[in-house]
C-alpha cells in the first residue's frame, strides 16, 4: 500500500480537482472573492492617486510662495494630510498682544494664500489651530492661552468665511493654546516660532461629497 505524504490531500479526495473535469464551487467561490478584491483596491488607488494630486498641487503653490519671499511658512504632507503652518517672525506679528483681532500682516498673508486654500476647501475639511506661546495671560477677555489661540483661530475662520466666501461646513477652529510647541521659550525668536496659525487640511477622512454645500 503506498504511502501517503504528510500534510498531503490524497489524490482520490474529492477536493481535489482532476484534469478535465470542474473546478468545485469553493475554488470558483474564491476565485471571484480574489477578483472583486483586486477591482475594490484598484479603485481606492485610483482615488487616492486624484486626491493626491490636488494637495500635490497645492502644496507646490505654497512652496514657491514661500521660497519667493511672498509669505514665511512651513508645508508639511503626512498620511493624514497637509499641514500649512505660518509663524510670526521679526516685525511680523499676527495679532496684538493678548488680543485676537487679525493684524494687517495677517490679513496680507491670508489674501496671498486664499486661492490655494479655497480651493483646497471645496474638496477637504480644513481644521484651523490657534497656537500661543507660554507668556500666561489673565485680562477682561480670556483666562488663558487655551481661551486666547482658540479665539484667534476662530477669527480665522471668520474671515476666510465673512471675506473670502469659504463654506462654513469645511471649516472648523481649534485653540492649543501653548501645549503644542515647536521651539523652547526661552528666548523672544522661540516664543515667536511657536505664535502660529496652522491650517490641517485633513485628507484621511475626508471625502469628495457632491450633497455637501
Amino acid at each position: 500500500m503506498p504511502l501517503k505524504s504528510r500534510r498531503m490531500i490524497d489524490y482520490n479526495d474529492p477536493r481535489v480537482c482532476k484534469i478535465g473535469h470542474p473546478a468545485p464551487a469553493w475554488l470558483i467561490n474564491y476565485a471571484d472573492l480574489m477578483t472583486e478584491l483586486v477591482c475594490f483596491f484598484i479603485i481606492l488607488y485610483a482615488l487616492s492617486a486624484a486626491l493626491n494630486k490636488d494637495i500635490q498641487d497645492a502644496k507646490q503653490q505654497l512652496e514657491s510662495m514661500i521660497k519667493e519671499g511672498t509669505v514665511a511658512g512651513e508645508v508639511k504632507v503626512t498620511k493624514d494630510g497637509m499641514k500649512i503652518t505660518f509663524q510670526e517672525a521679526g516685525d511680523v506679528v499676527f495679532f496684538e498682544t493678548g488680543q485676537s483681532d487679525l493684524s494687517a500682516e495677517m490679513r496680507e498673508i491670508l489674501a496671498k494664500v486664499i486661492p490655494t486654500i479655497k480651493e483646497l476647501s471645496e474638496k477637504f475639511d480644513i481644521l484651523v489651530e490657534g497656537h500661543t506661546d507660554n507668556v500666561p495671560i489673565h485680562n477682561q477677555k480670556y483666562r488663558s492661552n487655551w481661551e486666547l489661540s482658540t479665539e484667534r483661530a476662530t477669527e480665522v475662520v471668520h474671515y476666510l468665511i465673512t471675506e473670502h466666501g469659504l463654506s462654513p461646513a469645511r471649516l472648523a477652529a481649534v485653540g492649543y493654546g501653548e501645549h503644542k510647541p515647536t521651539a523652547s521659550n526661552d528666548t523672544p525668536e522661540d516664543r515667536a516660532r511657536n505664535r502660529r496659525i496652522v491650517f490641517f487640511v485633513k485628507t484621511l477622512t475626508s471625502k469628495i461629497d457632491k450633497k455637501r454645500p
